[in-house]
């Protein structure tokens, strides 16, 4: 491979730009320290270059300047408040306590809000282990140390406003490449349904699925948000058009791609000594490949082929062909099933089709996006207010966290640890909103603290050059953010390796071992113990509530289908939320059960009824889906068919609020609407067969639904709902 093929491929990976930049800004600081011979600045320039790292927030470089200046105003706010409390310890305590809770409580507002403010936060403790190695400054010195940690902020914040201004669009490549490598994902673990065996483990592949599914819309909504960024006040031109129609591109495909025509075990079963599910996974997996072929593509602009899938298509079409010349009439109704699944294919194929010349599609349609943000302060103050009780997990985790820092700075007055304020700063990192997340954040930082000592210790040892401990502390500041996304034990090495080089340079580095191990343990340790005590979190108490949210949120998505049913295919803004609010409730309830696992025994009684919940709450979505991809293929709707779409809504009404409120399921209007749509599937008079097949689907769904409903709202053996 040559020199220019590495440099693309290093250039489309998501890390690289960011640390590239991050090598840059401290690269530049240490030529700047050994030019001017002022080690002593090292130390405050390098971590206000890695708080600035730490705020920066995607956008383009307008909204990023903008995001910048707020920044450096509350870093000077927050630093100039550390240095003016910290010798008044009760006034200290009572700044870090409510200080803490009002910035970790913006994280309500948005996500630029949450990471402005858990920098600004990080920084303070930054200037208080300043303050702990140089002592008190006089009055008149106060501003020194503000402003070198502003100064290597700033510095960052300068050229990440640059980098983005010349590269405005390779955050939004980059995102729009992992939405399609998460697709590709998706269409692997779907082909694996059809694998023609018996006795197939279809639950452990369809959990498998469910979660995957998550993956795929947490990649939308990210790209979702930077497009809608780049898109505010500029419109709809040039490239951002492009990436824009790639964008919808990857709905349709997701919609598609998340149907389900008919349970998969009765089809095997019907169609085993055929080829025709070998030839469904075999273009499932060759979509896959596709979409995997198209983020490559994507980030090295040039073109893809999917020729193969092409080819896998004709061969399905060829042996759905042969099946129906030799189809009994028994068999036919799973054939309209098997049809519909080939012609939602056929349309997924077309679609991948289309993302080589994106441009192609068609533009008239709605193209908004939601808007989310929030827009004034009233916005703000709204958004805020709304989570000041204690059942806002966002409240629970400002509280919790506000207490544990200042229990960890009574502690450092009370044993008066060396470099005690290291206490704080461990805290911060591992002390997160929900217990699994918490526990896992606390092995890997203390793990990561003693790899990164102990390889400290041997590369100061090694190397006692100044200049080459410089160059290390470099090196592993840019591998903390290069990590610290996916391997975070390995990142807390890195910083660890970083803070212990640059130590050295102005005192005894070796001092600091023994100290920041203990400092991380008594941190960690605390952060533990809030997170069990104070106003503990436990994901399985809200898991009727989220499962009550899904099921809502597929029922005005069922409603928002069944619309366009009798009239014209829209794919609108109105559409396109139901449909990301259905898909985002079943990947939060995904994310939840995740976390459930992750708690102590007690606490997880749960874990089983919930994911049985998730296991037929996404099958329901992925009838839902069928239906809408197959929207504009028929039309009108017939008293029967509308009598039953009315009762499938008002049943996962009725069901959503049992869920909520914690009722119990009643069973009986439930028999009633099972044998109704039973009926309603055996009519054929030719009206809306696949609507009829489908609604049918969703009605035998009801039921498992309706038994795992009933388990969720029962009293846990746990007593912990």
């Amino acid at each position: 491979m040559s020199l220019s093929q590495a440099l693309r491929r290093l250039w489309t990976l998501e890390s690289f730009a960011y640390s590239l930049r991050v090598f840059i800004a401290l690269a530049g600081v240490t030529a700047l320290c050994w030019w001017r011979d002022a080690p002593a600045s090292l130390i405050p320039l390098f971590l206000g270059v890695i708080a600035s790292a730490l705020a920066e927030t995607d956008d383009d470089w307008e909204g990023r300047l903008r995001a910048l200046l707020v920044t450096l105003t509350c870093f000077v706010v927050a630093a100039l408040t550390v240095e003016l409390l910290f010798d008044h310890p009760w006034p200290f305590a009572l700044g870090l306590a409510l200080s803490t809770f009002a910035m970790t409580m913006l994280g309500a507002v948005n996500q630029r809000y949450a990471t402005i403010a858990g920098a600004t936060l990080i920084l303070a403790i930054y200037t208080m282990i300043g303050l702990e190695q140089r002592g008190s400054p006089a009055l008149a010195e106060l501003w020194r140390e503000p402003a070198l940690l502003v100064a290597g902020a700033a510095w960052y914040g300068g050229i990440s406003v640059v980098w983005c201004a010349l590269f405005s669009r390779q955050p939004l490549k980059l995102a729009l490449a992992r939405v399609f490598r998460e697709l590709s994902r998706y269409l692997s673990l779907k082909a694996a349904l059809f694998e023609p065996v018996r006795d197939l483990d279809v639950e452990g592949r369809r959990l498998a699925l469910a979660r995957q599914n998550g993956r795929v819309v947490e990649a939308l909504n990210q790209a979702k948000e930077m497009l809608f960024r780049r898109l505010e006040g500029q419109g709809e031109g040039g490239k951002l058009a492009r990436y824009l129609r790639l964008y919808f591109i990857a709905q349709d495909v997701h919609e598609r791609a998340s149907s389900s025509h008919y349970p998969y075990a009765e089809l095997a079963e019907t169609f085993f000594h055929h080829d025709v599910l070998f030839r469904i996974q075999r273009l499932l997996d060759r979509q896959g490949q596709t979409c995997r072929a198209l983020a490559r593509a994507l980030l090295l602009n040039r073109p893809f082929d999917h020729a193969q899938s092409e080819r896998a298509l004709a061969d399905l079409d060829a042996s759905l062909a042969h099946l129906r010349d030799r189809t009994s009439p028994e068999r036919q109704g799973l054939l309209h099933s098997l049809e519909a699944l080939a012609g939602n294919l056929a349309t997924l194929e077309q679609t991948l089709g289309g993302a080589r010349h994106p441009e192609t599609r068609d533009g008239d349609g709605d193209n908004a996006l939601y808007d989310r943000t929030p827009h004034g302060l009233r916005d703000v103050r709204e958004r805020i207010l709304a989570q000041l009780t204690p059942r806002s997990p966002v409240f629970r985790h400002a509280l919790r966290l506000s207490a544990t820092l200042v229990a960890g700075y009574g502690v450092l007055h009370l044993i008066h640890p060396t470099q005690g304020y290291w206490i704080l700063l461990t805290s911060v990192f591992v002390c997160r909103p929900s217990f699994g997340a918490t526990r896992r954040f606390l092995w890997q930082r203390i793990l990561g603290t003693v790899l990164g000592l102990v390889a400290g210790w041997a590369l100061i040892s090694l190397f006692p050059s100044p200049a080459v401990q410089a160059a290390i502390a470099v090196i592993a500041g840019v591998a903390f953010f290069a990590l610290r996304g996916s391997r975070y034990t390995l990142a807390t090495a890195a910083i660890t390796l970083m803070v212990l080089s640059c130590f050295n340079q102005v005192s005894d580095g070796f001092g600091l071992i023994w100290p920041r191990l203990f400092d991380t343990l008594l941190g960690a340790g605390i952060a533990g113990v809030a997170v069990l005590t104070i106003l503990p979190d436990w994901q399985g108490r809200r898991l009727h509530r989220q499962a009550a949210a899904t099921l809502a949120a597929g029922r005005d998505y069922l409603a928002a289908i069944l619309d366009q049913y009798t009239a014209d295919k829209r794919d609108d803004l109105a559409y396109r939320l139901a449909r990301r609010n259905a898909h985002n409730a079943d990947a939060e309830l995904s994310s939840l059960l995740g976390n459930v696992l992750q708690e102590p025994g007690p606490f997880r009684r749960d874990a089983d009824r919930g994911l049985r919940f998730l296991l037929h709450s996404h099958t329901l979505l992925n009838y839902l889906s069928a239906l809408g991809a197959h929207r504009g293929e028929e039309r009108g709707k017939d008293a029967a068919v509308q009598e039953a779409a009315e009762a499938i809504l008002a049943e996962l009404g009725r069901l959503a609020r049992a869920l909520e409120r914690r009722e119990p399921v009643a069973e009986d209007a439930g028999e009633a609407l099972a044998s109704r749509l039973e009926n309603l599937e055996a009519t054929d008079d030719g009206a809306s067969p696949l609507l009829r097949t489908q609604l049918a689907l969703i009605g035998r769904q009801l039921a498992p639904l309706r038994e795992a409903a009933g388990k969720l709202t029962a009293p846990s053996p746990s007593g912990s709902a």
